[in-house]
């Protein structure tokens, strides 16, 4: 008979995961193009946790104007899920990633991601803004979206706040009232751009008001 003999500190040769492997977080899944509503769908039948934020928009169809609801974010749906779930998501048709840095996904700080969702249920209009790095910085001092920083532009004689994530290189444009802005400094900082993954969450963008 051939006995065996195990050391007991063999298991702990092994890595184990980080804490994050088990907790369920915010991730942002990027999407093939106009796909997003589908994975969105798919999701729901998954029951996988996830959040598609849209707005309105009017498009013009031969003689008729139609309101059409479309992604905030073009080309992804923020996803909540343990990372050892992944392939719940990765498997889904139209999902191309996990957006991250070093092939590694990155998570969204939960509070943006559920105070961006709040904001949206509250009624507060958003739409998309091309992407920006620097500008006349605020911070929100009330309301859903109380804590997260942005730039104040001047659109249509209005001022209005722009909020940019730099994980996913997207910016969108809100209406908030100035009574719940506190500027931060007087003029444009400059900060260099990054690429997908190398930051997490939503950072200050570009602009200033003129």
């Amino acid at each position: 008979m051939v006995s065996l003999t195990v050391s007991p500190t063999a298991s702990r040769d092994y890595p184990q995961p980080p804490s994050s492997f088990y907790e369920a977080l915010w991730y942002a899944a990027y999407t093939g193009a106009n796909r997003e509503k589908r994975v969105a769908e798919v999701l729901t039948r998954k029951s996988v946790e996830h959040f598609l934020p849209l707005y309105s928009a009017v498009r013009r169809w031969k003689d008729r104007r139609v309101e059409l609801q479309l992604p905030l974010f073009p080309g992804y749906v923020f996803v909540q899920i343990a990372l050892r779930d992944r392939l719940d998501v990765l498997k889904v048709p139209g999902v191309v990633r996990l957006v991250g840095f070093n092939s590694t996904p990155t998570p969204v700080p939960r509070e943006q991601v559920e105070g961006l969702r709040h904001a949206l249920q509250e009624g507060l209009r958003a739409e998309p803004h091309h992407y920006l790095k620097a500008g006349r910085e605020v911070r929100i001092k009330a309301g859903p979206l109380a804590g997260w920083r942005g730039v104040v532009v001047r659109r249509k004689g209005d001022l209005r706040v722009v909020l940019s994530a730099e994980l996913i290189q997207r910016s969108i444009i809100m209406d908030i009232e100035a009574s719940s802005l506190e500027l931060l400094n007087e003029g444009p900082r400059m900060t260099r751009s990054k690429g997908p993954g190398d930051q997490q969450g939503f950072c200050t963008g570009e602009g200033a008001i003129k």
